[in-house]
């Protein structure tokens, strides 16, 4: 378990320029998020409901039959167990042993519970589909930004009348309105983060019979615990003790049923995970909609890319850089943007003052 923990410190690696130790940036922060940490997340989820259900004991189920433990065991955990649900807000210790636990009378309502045996299959999917935008972005992207800032990453190649600074301005001006597929994707990219979240709220609720959207309020709101009915949503939605029942052919040649009551001591990891999970994804999603919100205001409003960009390099000349943005559309200044990211302010301030220049003696011509 330590070393499959251990291996995961691989998906925080930042990609690095060779030779240089530079750390390139192609994203952002929420972008991240999804692809990164959420992806360390579920993985390593997934491995723990692993090892502990198929290396340790997920379910122990006890007969006053003589019906073997282990046979018992297996059979309840194959199949499936279930709760009633009238017994669910009845007094313990009184009317029912435990909260979803009673005698079955025909025509009660049974609750089957079976997911459990599929949530690690699920966490591990899910991972796979919080990639799927990283993918994308990353098989657009392929190295072009690492390509476009050389050396200029680095505080001690600071100079004018660098010639890859002329190479640099000449690709922009020459590339100019030809960036539009490599700015959408990023755009598709975020959507996708955005309708993956969602989906993925979706996915959990589905998988847990209806019980997903509304578990992080009923947990919060259970903030007075009353031993006497133990009536906890996560009890609820993954009860820790429910009901297997076993038939076979007893010595007449009937069939015989056997109930027993079964202990599922993976649950009370299951039912940490979601909660987890819950608020993790609630949080996901609204940050996932500002990134949006902010994405569109860069698309329908030119001012903030100037705003923007002078945040974040006070030495840039601010006429030189509104002559750039002027003609630069939002695809070209998702270009310059990435180029901030990764290049020294002293860098990029040369790149926009040449690349001024130029813009304005072309202009003259």
């Amino acid at each position: 378990m330590d070393k499959l923990f251990g291996d995961l410190k691989g998906f925080f690696k930042v990609r690095r320029v060779k030779d240089t130790n530079r750390v390139i940036v192609v994203d952002n922060f929420i972008f991240r998020l999804h692809y990164r940490i959420t992806i360390v997340i579920l993985i390593a989820f997934s491995i723990a409901v692993t090892g502990r259900q198929y290396v340790g004991d997920p379910i122990d189920c006890i007969s006053k039959d003589d019906i073997p433990n282990e046979l018992l065991d297996t059979y309840c955990w194959i199949t499936t167990t279930f709760s009633v649900e009238d017994a669910w807000k009845k007094e313990v210790g009184k009317e029912v042993p435990y909260p979803g636990i009673q005698k079955y009378t025909k025509g009660e309502k049974r609750i089957y519970h079976a997911y459990y045996q599929w949530v690690c299959f699920v966490l591990f999917l899910q991972a796979l589909l919080f990639y799927v935008p990283r993918y994308l972005w990353k098989n657009t992207e392929h190295n072009k930004i690492e390509n476009l800032v050389m050396e200029f990453g680095s505080p001690i190649e600071c100079a004018e009348n660098n010639p890859k600074t002329k190479l640099l301005v000449y690709y922009l001006k020459e590339n100019m309105s030809y960036h539009t597929f490599y700015g959408s994707m990023f755009v598709l990219a975020e959507l996708l983060n955005f309708i993956n979240v969602l989906g993925q709220i979706y996915l959990m609720d589905t998988f847990l019979g209806g019980e997903f959207t509304t578990y992080g309020t009923e947990v919060l709101s259970f903030t007075e615990w009353d031993y006497s009915l133990r009536y906890d949503p996560m009890i609820k939605v993954f009860p820790r003790m429910t009901k297997c029942t076993f038939h076979r052919y007893g010595s007449s040649g009937d069939v015989q049923k056997h109930d027993a009551m079964c202990l599922i001591p993976i649950n009370i990891l299951n039912e940490k995970i979601y909660i987890f999970l819950w608020f993790w994804f609630i949080i996901l999603t609204v940050l996932s909609a500002l990134q949006l919100a902010y994405r569109t205001a860069i698309i329908i409003l030119p001012k903030i890319r100037f705003y923007i960009l002078r945040a974040k390099n006070q030495k840039i000349d601010p006429h030189e850089l509104d002559v750039v943005l002027r003609r630069c559309d939002r695809n070209d200044y998702f270009v310059l943007n990435l180029l901030s990211k990764n290049m020294t302010p002293c860098n990029f301030k040369i790149l926009i003052h040449e690349l001024a220049l130029t813009l304005t003696d072309e202009k003259r011509v």
